[in-house]
């Protein structure tokens, strides 16, 4: 037998398997479905980007487009606002990274931290954020925190307009901060009963804090 005639004899031999019917390949990765948050990344952008871009408009004008502001103005149920100072608020996070985040802010309309000029806001953002972590504590006994005020666009604030402190607890073992871990487990709950557990306590303690909530007419 010729060299060509092996060769061809070896080569009818060679098995060529479809790339198509491989099995897909492991990642090692579990998934946590989170379909809730495609709202949020499909929410209609124009408003906040005319409000971002329009440094000319009136601080009415910005204040109208703003979630935060607009929370003020609804009963504290629709607003999912957990606790109303003088000059501060507490609420829900209504895309939470995890079970509980809540969100520091001031009732005035400012982007920058740099923007509170009162010492008195200054020092309520802070008491509010420590009765907030109390709160928590109380309610729903994490075992740590995420504290973080992102500002400006470029440093990833949702809302770049209206500062906000995020303040997220934390378990051990559950989802990550970031959106892809290895090992995650969630703590369902629905926000309407977080928001309305944490009020209650928020109310009972604000005092043990030198925090005063805000009076409101029936």
């Amino acid at each position: 037998m010729s060299y060509s005639e092996k060769s061809s004899a070896a080569d009818a031999q060679v098995r060529v398997d479809d790339p198509r019917e491989f099995p897909a390949q492991e990642d090692h990765y579990e998934r946590l479905w989170t379909p809730q948050r495609m709202s949020y990344v499909l929410r209609d952008k124009s408003a906040e980007s005319a409000e971002s871009t329009a440094d000319s408009q009136s601080a009415e004008t910005k204040e109208k487009g703003c979630p935060f502001c607009a929370a003020l103005t609804k009963s504290d149920e629709d607003g999912l606002i957990v606790w109303r100072g003088r000059d501060v608020f507490i609420i829900m996070n209504l895309y939470p990274y995890n079970s509980g985040h809540v969100m520091v802010c001031p009732k005035e309309h400012v982007a920058m931290l740099t923007d509170v000029t009162r010492d008195q806001v200054l020092l309520e953002f802070e008491k509010a954020t420590q009765m907030a972590m109390q709160v928590m504590t109380n309610v729903s006994h994490p075992d740590g925190f995420n504290l973080g005020i992102n500002q400006g666009e470029a440093g990833g604030a949702g809302v770049a307009t209206h500062l906000h402190q995020h303040l997220v607890p934390r378990w051990n073992g559950d989802s990550n901060f970031m959106p892809i871990v290895a090992q995650t487990r969630t703590m369902p709950i629905l926000l309407e009963n977080q928001r309305a557990a944490y009020a209650a306590e928020a109310a009972r303690i604000c005092g043990e804090f030198g925090l005063v909530a805000e009076e409101r007419g029936e």
